[in-house]
């Protein structure tokens, strides 16, 4: 069933774009699936779009879906409006309406990962009525094979007769995480069908393993998808952006918060003796567990109620926004903590902060960016990564503080570029305040392993660059933190 238009769009773009863009485009527009590997802030969004003008101009499909995340649906609207004559239709929740958008003349469709999973049925009837290409924007959002929602992506892929997946951090987290979403494009064929294979080989490694080895096992996964996936970087791009300087502020706990801590610290040790491989990557588990450090060195009334005293990081981050010059230079302040967000925000009413976090409605989140972005009174955004981190450019503001930090790669990169992207006319200066003897140093240690691994498996750096930076002694360095005699 090709849709038959009253009236022929216009299928060409309102703006050009950057030739590192056009290369993009150029390498992929032909082929039946690709990767798109962009690193954040290069304008993945823009290639999307002229890819998509490209095959229904050439008549390769009948029509497109774009599925993304649900904070980001709305930009995507904005973005398709700003860059094409194409207006797009929305899916949302309501299984009645998205039936009827379904049986309707649309080129574009934009939804977010869970309609499809939820009208999976609809899905299916409408792919067999015609030619459907699909877009999946950050796609790591299908990473985990295991999950519900990645096997539904995974058992109607090819019924689409042309895929893409974009993300700017494919591995960013576990270099693991990019077999289920090249496993959507060709079904196995370059990494191997078996996924704890996969990850048996490419998880980070044990003590017992060198970086060289290592080093070597991932730069054989890019190899193995090279001929149908692109990934430029700033640098390579040849975008100049103003400098990104990234700076540590150590804190020291006073008293009473480094006992909280020392009794979180000391009960976990001892429900973590006798554990082997500590750190291994896939242990969530001990990760969780891990993580109530963390929100004792943040903020100790995250864990218990009795807490009333300032946290030592809030009075260095008052003291931070005194030397950024807060009332010239708007700041986002990155917490992993609802909480944290709600708390900092009653405690610096006086700079007017927006806050955005997961437990509020989308319509409310954006709301409050705009407000961000156009209001002068506003100096502040008090955000989570898992709520603001992606496809949003904040370059109103040219400083990142991350309040504290979790353990994931691909939030931690994701949030900082949100200011350091196209569009950005000053320099940028990421700040992370890290509580000293406490297992916020673990945990940059560990984000700088994810790192270096991620750039050597991307083809960012060299294996030599790779080998001299890359910590793979993870369980040593956090037997270290949580070893009294190690650290406080």
């Amino acid at each position: 069933m090709a849709f038959k238009l009253r009236k022929p769009p216009r299928l060409n773009a309102k703006y050009e774009a950057y030739p590192y863009q056009l290369d993009a485009l150029r390498a992929v527009k032909t082929l039946p699936y690709a990767a798109i590997f962009h690193e954040q802030g290069l304008g993945k969004t823009k290639i999307a779009i002229d890819l998509m003008l490209f095959w229904l101009g050439e008549d390769v499909v009948d029509t497109i879906f774009v599925v993304t995340k649900k904070s980001l649906v709305q930009n995507w609207f904005d973005e398709l409006l700003s860059h094409s004559h194409v207006t797009p239709s929305v899916l949302s929740g309501n299984r009645r309406e998205n039936s009827i958008a379904l049986n309707s003349p649309v080129l574009i469709y934009i939804m977010n990962y869970e309609v499809i999973s939820t009208n999976l049925d609809l899905i299916r009837q409408f792919l067999n009525t015609c030619r459907v290409g699909i877009i999946l924007d950050e796609s790591q959002k299908i990473k985990n094979p295991e999950a519900a929602l990645s096997a539904c992506f995974h058992s109607i892929a090819e019924e689409f007769v042309r895929r893409i997946i974009m993300t700017g951090t494919p591995v960013a987290n576990r270099p693991y995480d990019i077999w289920s979403q090249i496993k959507f494009l060709d079904d196995g064929k370059a990494l191997g069908a078996s996924f704890p294979e996969f990850k048996a080989t490419l998880d980070l490694p044990s003590q017992s393993t060198s970086a060289s080895e290592y080093g070597t096992q991932l730069v054989d996964v890019m190899e193995r998808i090279k001929h149908f996936s692109i990934r430029e970087t700033k640098r390579t791009a040849g975008v100049e952006l103003p400098d990104k300087t990234i700076l540590t502020h150590f804190v020291k706990l006073a008293p009473r918060q480094s006992a909280i801590y020392t009794s979180y610290r000391d009960r976990l040790r001892y429900e973590l003796q006798g554990s082997d491989n500590l750190v291994i990557d896939g242990a969530e588990d001990i990760l969780k567990r891990l993580l109530r450090l963390v929100q004792c060195a943040s903020n100790p009334a995250l864990l218990d109620e009795t807490y009333n005293e300032l946290p030592v990081k809030y009075s260095r981050l008052v003291e931070l926004f005194d030397e950024i010059k807060v009332q010239s230079n708007k700041i986002i302040v990155w917490t992993g903590f609802i909480q944290n967000v709600e708390w900092l925000g009653k405690k610096l009413d006086y700079l007017m902060p927006q806050k955005v976090h997961g437990s509020m409605a989308v319509a409310d989140r954006n709301e409050s960016i705009r407000k961000f972005k156009t209001d002068s009174r506003c100096r502040v955004l008090l955000a989570t990564p898992g709520a603001a981190k992606e496809g949003l450019t904040l370059t109103v503001a040219n400083h990142a503080i991350f309040y504290d930090r979790g353990f994931s790669l691909d939030d931690y990169l994701q949030a900082q570029d949100r200011i350091h992207r196209i569009s950005q006319t000053e320099e940028c200066f990421v700040h992370n305040l890290i509580a000293k003897d406490t297992i916020d140093e673990w945990v940059d240690i560990l984000l700088n392993a994810k790192y270096q691994a991620a750039q050597l498996t991307q083809g960012d750096i060299s294996r030599n660059e790779f080998e001299a930076e890359f910590t793979h002694d993870l369980s040593g360095s956090l037997a270290q933190i949580l070893s009294p005699e190690g650290h406080a």
